[in-house]
């Protein structure tokens, strides 16, 4: 599937929404705040649970932005972070998507209409997705039928063409007194990009440099894995992109999936080897048939679990695999889906 003809709307297994229970937010709009050095703040956006998807505002000399902003369901906590700053929505200069995947963009639409001001930052290849998001909104919607979208994306409205800005590999725009500067970061998916933030000390990664959930931290600090989710997984790209946000040279990593993260490089490390074994999983089971997705899922949990308890977690194992359930199914699709690429083209 290419994302200029139908883009990927975050795909998850069929059925999967259904059994992870009821948004949250739309119960309690006071947003969890984590406030951080930098002007930089983590703001979870409850998407599906706690502590799985942030949004980041961040704040210079009474300027703001958010960079990555969940579903629609979410707009409202982000609001909320505005006034908890001090701020109106008049202060709100931009709102950056890392990549169009609705878990990190889908209230992108929902968002800026708050916002007088404030215009939409996405990659090049998913800006006409964001102006007319029918392509993402149909295809979601033929995996999971109206119902779930509804309760679990909710609105997922159109952004006015004229407010849609295309950031290109190193482009830069102002904010306050800062600079953010764009990355193309394939891998994930080919609509990614990532901010570098020097005044913050770190990069803005969406989904390029994994996921740290904090219920999985060891005492060692957090424990980290990549996300290889469909359809545009690419193992190779990926490990160049994890390589480059290192080469930034900045201390930090924030996080969508979740929050802020530090030790850049033995994380990247961590990253590489469980891309490798888990690309090997894959290919071990790429003949396996109709139960190749099943076999692919176990060994993933096998290989997860195993990094953790190695890791010193302390974590129920039950619990643990409850945390990672979503994200291994999606891994494992996402490598069928590349075995399968791999395949048609030899």
């Amino acid at each position: 599937m290419r994302l200029d003809t139908a883009p990927p709307a975050w795909p998850l297994p069929p059925g999967t929404i259904a059994t992870l229970g009821p948004m949250t937010a739309t119960d309690d709009l006071s947003p969890r705040l984590t406030r951080l050095p930098h002007g930089v703040t983590t703001v979870d956006v409850d998407f599906l649970r706690s502590g799985m998807a942030s949004s980041h505002l961040i704040v210079d000399d009474g300027r703001a932005a958010f960079v990555d902003v969940g579903t629609s369901r979410a707009t409202p906590l982000l609001l909320d972070a505005l006034e908890a700053h001090g701020l109106t929505r008049d202060d709100v200069d931009l709102v950056v998507v890392t990549h169009v995947h609705l878990d990190h963009a889908g209230g992108a639409g929902t968002l800026v209409r708050e916002l007088p001001g404030a215009r939409l930052v996405v990659h090049p290849r998913g800006a006409r997705h964001m102006i007319d998001p029918s392509k993402l909104i149909a295809g979601a919607t033929a995996i999971y039928g109206e119902e779930e979208m509804a309760r679990t994306y909710g609105e997922i409205a159109p952004v006015d063409a004229a407010r849609v800005v295309e950031a290109s590999e190193g482009d830069t725009i102002p904010l306050g007194g800062r600079t953010l500067r764009f990355h193309d970061s394939p891998g994930h998916a080919k609509h990614h990009f990532v901010v570098v933030d020097e005044a913050a000390r770190g990069v803005f990664t969406g989904d390029s440099f994994g996921l740290a959930y904090p219920e999985l931290h060891t005492p060692d600090g957090p424990w980290i894995f990549p996300t290889t989710s469909p359809v545009q997984f690419d193992p190779r790209a990926l490990h160049a992109t994890i390589d480059r946000i290192v080469g930034f040279g900045l201390p930090y990593a924030y996080l969508t999936h979740f929050g802020r993260v530090e030790g850049l490089p033995s994380l990247a490390a961590d990253l590489h080897r469980l891309i490798d074994e888990g690309v090997a999983i894959a290919r071990r089971h790429a003949d396996d048939g109709e139960g190749r997705h099943a076999a692919i899922v176990d060994a993933l949990f096998a290989l997860y679990l195993g990094d953790l308890r190695a890791r010193g977690a302390t974590i129920d194992e039950t619990a643990a695999r409850e945390s990672i359930a979503l994200d291994v199914g999606l891994n494992a699709s996402g490598m069928e889906v590349w075995l399968d690429r791999e395949r048609a083209s030899t």
